[in-house]
């Protein structure tokens, strides 16, 4: 049991003991037995109260928990991959998402987030969107083969259809065909796809692109800018977790600005 929680239960059972204390005042002072049993709950208070004089002391003395580092992803180079995006090819501003498909918090993102960014970014022409892949197969089985499936459906000209159905039902990812008949995509080609694991390796890729930014969990985003000589794509900000839009508005807005006193 947490230190919290064993207060609070030890805070009921003292005014409890309270309660029949006062309680006790009233009762016939022939009881004997009654008496008895109120001395011991008497008894038992005064235990209950140095155990909490106790408890108090750890919880004042315990050290609180370091503050995440921020990351610091200025200048540093990322390989989107043959990954799709979304925006105009000559917006020089990007904006990377890392996510799983069976991370609860990137499917908020995607639902009340995502459409703001792209509303008044995206549609807009002001950046362009990657989608990476970073399943955690630790805590999401499914994950892994999610990410392999939406690109099998990109084969096919439906990744982002692909994406939106696959958040939109996390918990029924399988039978993976399902969602290919959903979308009106052929499903022996997406099937044969899948099975040949053919694009296991350009998940990993993008992994990898993860941990150089160092992100640790789901959905993380790299705000980045595009050399528009040499194409490079190079870190500018990085967010952790499924934030409010305006935390991306002030990210983007930054980004956008930076990019128009280069050129």
């Amino acid at each position: 049991m947490s230190n919290g929680k064993r207060v609070a239960a030890l805070t009921v059972l003292f005014l409890m003991a309270n309660f029949v204390a006062g309680c006790a005042q009233h009762v016939a002072k022939g009881d004997e037995d009654l008496r008895g049993e109120i001395d011991t709950l008497r008894q038992d208070q005064d235990g209950l109260r140095e155990q909490l004089v106790e408890i108090t002391k750890l919880l004042q003395q315990r050290q609180p928990a370091p503050a995440r580092q921020a990351v610091n992803v200025s200048g540093m180079s990322f390989d989107i991959g043959e990954n799709p995006v979304k925006g105009s090819e000559n917006a020089s501003v990007v904006l990377l998402e890392f996510t799983d498909y069976q991370c609860p918090y990137c499917n908020r993102h995607t639902l009340q987030t995502q459409p703001s960014i792209e509303s008044e970014y995206i549609d807009t022409g002001k950046i362009r969107f990657v989608s990476l892949d970073m399943p955690i197969a630790s805590l999401h089985p499914l994950a892994f083969k999610a990410a392999e499936a939406s690109h099998c459906a990109e084969e096919q000209g439906k990744f982002w259809q692909m994406r939106e159905r696959l958040f939109a039902n996390q918990k029924a990812l399988l039978p993976w065909n399902g969602h290919a008949e959903a979308l009106g995509i052929d499903v022996a080609q997406f099937e044969a796809c899948l099975n040949s694991d053919k694009y296991a390796d350009a998940v990993r890729s993008d992994m990898a692109e993860a941990s150089k930014a160092g992100a640790t969990g789901t959905p993380s985003f790299v705000v980045a800018l595009v050399d528009d000589d040499s194409g490079v794509v190079r870190g500018f900000q990085f967010l952790r977790g499924a934030q409010p839009f305006s935390a991306f508005k002030g990210a983007l807005d930054e980004a956008v600005a930076a990019q128009a006193q280069v050129k």
